[in-house]
């Protein structure tokens, strides 16, 4: 064993490790060097005080002697065979034994290290564990959002969505606390995962929706528990702040949170650490905490339902969506993407919506947000309708009510209005609006000649 402190890898310390040896030098010098690293090391002589420990707290990754006295550390079947509470084991021995190694291995070991080794060797490989564990996590945080179609690509390039990502990319590589406001289906999810994958951070993106979670479990989902801490807790299980470990952690609907769990947000926020329920002991986390609220958080303070100082803390930085209606421009856009989409998704046809179906798109004002025409979307191809033909044939009790053009404009103004509009849509694009409004595009130039090109603006 080598006594010189090794430069250790950077990497999240909300990370727990137990070391199992009879020979408490061994079980000090580890101890010693891996708590400069992690969170939570705890150590046991043998397998029956470890697993007293362990049936108290979770464990990432247990560095077990396979000689102890007792049972050896290969017939440690309750942490081996344990796959609800799964840990990474790196087992030890003093003897140069390959039949040993071979055992060691197929009973489940991440590592196998020879005794004496030297610190680096160790780190190394604790390195190598806590990595891909990591990587599992992360991985399990993609298959389920590409299971459930997520992306982190805003869309959008309206002035009020291009500052909208602008702020984004500037307070992104930042570990501070941000606050996201916008009206439900504006997408607030979207930008919370833009910033994680703009930030740099390893570990996975966490959403939880605070208003889905029961009350009385919600301590529970967010900081884990111990066994026995509450009815029907038989076993200790990670809270999903742990399992953001070195990632980001989306607590949507803020608002929705309860006043004694705000007060427990508040402490996590300031000191960086989560107490798992009916546990002592305070873990120290590696996780950017983001949070979205369609409520007016000032006003809840105001009312007393929400937390002053906790308001402050999260409102370090604060970006604001804009609902759909104060960005028509966008709708054209949107469209595109949610019909190719929901096309695949569906498997059905590429579609190509006429000018009259998006024109209706933009006049609609949008109550639902994004959410709302990505719905509507969905129906119009499911059904084989576009949208314009699907209002139609609705009741007129329940055709959405439309923004129109004042009664007393020519149809001259009506037409360069809308014109103007859809090459606005398509940030000045004029080829991409004639295939929209469905002329050429020398027809297109001839009408902006006749409207723009005078200095007495001779309109047509």
């Amino acid at each position: 064993m080598s006594q010189i402190d090794t430069p250790l890898k950077p990497m999240p310390s909300a990370v727990s490790v137990l070391i199992v040896d009879d020979e408490p030098g061994m079980r000090s010098f580890l101890s010693k060097a891996l708590t400069k690293k992690f969170a939570l090391v705890e150590t046991a002589a043998s397998i029956e005080e470890a697993e007293q420990l362990r049936s108290r707290c979770h464990f990432d990754l247990l560095i077990v002697d396979i000689r102890l006295p007792g049972r050896s550390g290969i017939e440690w079947r309750e942490a081996l065979d344990d796959q609800e509470r799964r840990s990474d084991i790196i087992f030890m021995t003093g003897y140069a034994d390959m039949d040993v190694a071979i055992q060691a291995l197929r009973a489940g070991a991440s590592d196998f290290i020879l005794k004496p080794f030297h610190l680096d060797q160790m780190m190394q490989s604790v390195d190598r564990c806590i990595e891909r564990r990591l990587l599992k996590r992360e991985n399990l945080m993609l298959r389920r959002d590409m299971s459930l179609g997520y992306s982190s690509t805003l869309i959008g390039n309206s002035d009020a969505m291009t500052e909208v990502k602008r702020i984004i990319e500037r307070v992104a590589p930042t570990n501070a606390v941000v606050l996201i406001e916008g009206e439900s289906g504006t997408g607030k999810e979207l930008v919370a995962r833009q910033l994680h994958a703009l930030s740099g951070r390893r570990g996975p993106f966490v959403p939880v929706n605070c208003g889905s979670i029961a009350p009385e479990l919600l301590e529970s989902e967010l900081f884990g528990h111990t066994a026995g801490s509450f009815t029907g807790a038989k076993g200790n299980r990670e809270g999903l702040f742990s399992f953001a470990s070195g990632g980001t952690i989306f607590l949507d609907e803020i608002g929705e949170m309860p006043l004694k769990m705000q007060t427990s947000l508040l402490r996590v926020l300031e000191q960086k650490s989560i107490r798992p329920v009916g546990s002592e002991k305070e873990i120290n986390i590696d996780v950017r905490v983001v949070a979205a609220t369609n409520r007016k958080l000032q006003d809840e303070v105001e009312d007393g339902n929400f937390r002053r100082d906790l308001f402050y803390r999260l409102n370090v930085l604060n970006i604001t969506i804009p609902p759909l209606r104060d960005r028509p421009e966008d709708v054209v856009e949107l469209t595109h993407h949610f019909t190719r989409q929901l096309g695949v998704e569906l498997g059905v046809r590429e579609v190509v919506w006429s000018h009259e179906d998006l024109l209706k798109l933009q006049q609609y004002e949008w109550p639902g947000n994004t959410r709302e025409l990505r719905n509507m979307i969905e129906r119009c191809l499911l059904l084989g309708k576009p949208p314009a033909e699907y209002w139609k044939d609705l009741p007129k009790a329940e055709q959405p009510v439309q923004s129109g053009y004042p009664m007393d404009w020519a149809l001259k103004d009506v037409e360069k209005d809308h014109v103007t509009a859809v090459v606005a849509a398509h940030s000045g694009n004029k080829s991409a609006a004639a295939r929209v409004l469905g002329v050429s595009r020398k027809t297109l130039d001839r009408k902006y000649k006749e409207w723009f090109d005078s200095e007495t603006e001779q309109e047509f």
